[in-house]
């Protein structure tokens, strides 16, 4: 196996470690628009692969709970789609979408860095209030001027 996922059929190896068992993928077939006239029309070329990861025997409870963080605008119910209908042969574009969904796996499962509290400094400070008056004065004098 391509430690890409870039195989069309078996297990999807996502990294050395994680491996997606091919009884947990849903992959169906239907038919692409575009150019390729009867060919297009009659072949069902395109792939949709669906990966349920909530019910995964592959992941940890935490690599869900991270993947639902990461991915959860991706994921509808818990589970993953990836569409691959770019090429007119129905092997390559389950192998793309394999290698789709293992790249979205990966990438999901990266921890995103903790965010460190930082504080503007001295001079910044000094500059924004600097600014701020500035904006103030330049206001001020547009003003219709007061009548006493």
């Amino acid at each position: 196996m391509a430690a890409d996922g870039a195989e069309a059929t078996g297990d999807l190896r996502v990294s050395p470690t994680l491996v997606i068992p091919a009884g947990e993928l849903e992959i169906s077939f239907h038919t692409t628009g575009g150019p390729g006239g009867q060919h297009a029309n009659r072949s069902a070329t395109g792939v949709a692969l669906v990966w349920n990861y909530q019910a995964s025997t592959a992941l940890t409870e935490a690599q869900r709970e991270l993947l639902a963080t990461t991915l959860g605008h991706r994921a509808r119910g818990g589970t993953l789609r990836v569409v691959a209908d770019n090429s007119r042969s129905q092997w390559r574009n389950r192998s793309r979408a394999r290698a789709q969904l293992a790249e979205l796996v990966r990438s999901g499962l990266v921890r995103p860095p903790t965010r460190r509290a930082t504080k503007p400094s001295r001079s910044a400070r000094r500059r924004r209030l600097s600014n701020k008056r500035h904006r103030s004065e330049t206001k001020r004098l547009r003003r219709r001027p007061d009548i006493e």
